[in-house]
């Protein structure tokens, strides 16, 4: 019996996900558990299995098409079998706004009919390579297995690979709907103005003629050739449109999901670190000889965090449509900023490991997060987060929860202040912490005992052995 293949859920707001490429074609054998094809989603690229043995009968959904969750893409059938109507939903069909703004193809193309080969890069990458009209088939990949990087595009483009235009120049184009390659540029190295686009739109501004109010006026002075005439200042410029999609429509959904699904509280404690800070100033002593040994407060807050997740399990629990799973594991999520969003990889049973092997994985993780390197089970599966503004220059703040976990640790800067100790004021490294926790799962004296212990350990690490 033939069996159909459909686009993954991957996470609680996935919706869609681009089918990348097809790792098989039609009419070739597959084994069940063989990589069948390759999905790309806002934040990641993942292969998929295939659920049966059999041939890949039909190709529904083609390399480069978008389709709902759910929706069918393929079928699996027996040597032979003849395959009926599929059941199950269509592909997302594009509108004619997405299609107004898809990359265009070069004439080449267009005349050859034959799309570009499929090359591999994080998703951040492809939406910049269109964004700078870079093809990523000239561009060489520094990412795992040679995928290529927004680092990778950026290199490229700034080079003179991409098209020459100024990134204002560039998103005017995209708005009014111009090809830069029917563009002559005029400014330093014959890089594309606004300018430069307005009169492709209406020679008669290459004439003299002032634009239309609506037209927006070159970014700055060089930017405006030489022989045209100064454009007016206008009283105020365009507003600046941020599409909201990719990565920062992601976040949005998460973070309004995670409000409207939870009944979110956040408590605070300030707690005196003086002996983690000596703690770690004795470690990184006692391992300066090591180079890539970096131990910072982050990873001790995180040994910390999960040895009071063992002692309070029910913190360490995600809420789901059948109830409350406490887990027998600690998979800890560490927040990592990147420049396009937020992502939050997490660590697999964080809490079997020691101070320092857990550190290790934490920056394993975090650093690949920041060259795209994760895979699926990495950004998926946690069950607390941390979240750390030290960097940032943060005494503290309110984070909110990571759906569908019941709580997430908000850690603030280390700042030296008077406080006072044994009946005595002295200066004292003081840290603000705040947790985030669903109401819904547990209450408020449970999930403040577990932040006070929290506390205790950064105060006394000992107790973290204990």
């Amino acid at each position: 019996m033939a069996t159909e293949v459909i686009m993954p859920k991957w996470g609680l707001t996935m919706k869609e996900g681009k089918l990348a490429r097809w790792l098989k074609s039609e009419g070739e054998s597959v084994q069940a558990g063989e990589p069948l094809f390759e999905v790309e989603t806002d934040k990641i690229t993942n292969s998929v299995e295939a659920p049966t043995d059999g041939v890949l009968a039909r190709i529904v959904v083609p390399a480069g098409e978008t389709a709902e969750v759910q929706a069918v893409l393929g079928i699996i059938a027996a040597p032979g079998e003849e395959v009926g109507p599929v059941s199950g939903k269509a592909p997302k069909q594009e509108t004619p706004d997405s299609a107004a703004s898809a990359p265009q193809a070069s004439a080449s193309e267009a005349d050859s009919g034959q799309e570009e080969e499929f090359v591999p890069a994080m998703p951040a990458a492809r939406r910049l390579a269109k964004e700078l009209g870079v093809r990523l088939s000239a561009v060489t990949g520094s990412g795992p297995k040679g995928r290529i990087t927004v680092k990778d595009v950026k290199a490229f483009a700034e080079s003179g690979g991409g098209i020459n235009a100024s990134p204002q120049a560039i998103a005017f184009a995209k708005k009014k709907g111009v090809d830069l390659a029917d563009v002559q540029g005029s400014g330093e190295g014959g890089k594309i103005t606004k300018a430069d686009i307005l009169r492709a739109m209406n020679p008669n501004y290459a004439a003299g003629q002032q634009p239309q109010a609506a037209a927006p006026q070159p970014a700055s002075q060089s930017e405006a050739p030489a022989s045209a005439p100064a454009a007016p200042i206008a009283a105020s410029g365009e507003d600046t449109i941020v599409p909201m999609e990719g990565m920062r429509k992601i976040i949005a959904d998460n973070m309004h999901a995670s409000l409207t699904n939870a009944a979110q509280l956040t408590v605070f404690v300030e707690a005196d670190v003086t002996e983690m800070v000596a703690l770690r100033k004795t470690l990184l002593e006692r391992n300066k000889r090591n180079p890539d040994y970096r131990l910072s407060y982050n990873d001790i807050i995180a040994c910390a965090v999960c040895r009071a997740l063992k002692r309070h399990p029910v913190m360490n629990a995600t809420l789901q449509d059948d109830g409350i799973h406490q887990h027998a594991h600690v998979n800890l999520g560490i927040a990592v900023a990147l420049p396009e969003g937020l992502i939050v990889p997490n660590v697999k049973q964080a809490d079997t490991y020691g101070l320092e092997e857990l550190a290790v994985r934490v920056r394993d993780v975090a650093g690949r997060a920041r060259k795209g390197g994760l895979d699926m089970d990495e950004i998926s599966g946690g069950t607390f987060t941390i979240s750390n503004v030290s960097m940032l220059g943060m005494d503290g703040f309110t984070p909110i929860l990571n759906p569908p976990e019941t709580g997430i640790l908000g850690v603030g800067r280390v700042v030296e202040k008077p406080a006072v100790k044994n009946g005595e004021i002295c200066i004292r490294s003081m840290m603000t912490l705040s947790l985030t926790f669903n109401h819904m799962v547990t209450d408020g004296a449970p999930a403040m005992t577990f932040l006070r212990e929290l506390a205790d350990m950064l105060e006394q690490p000992g107790l973290m052995m204990a």
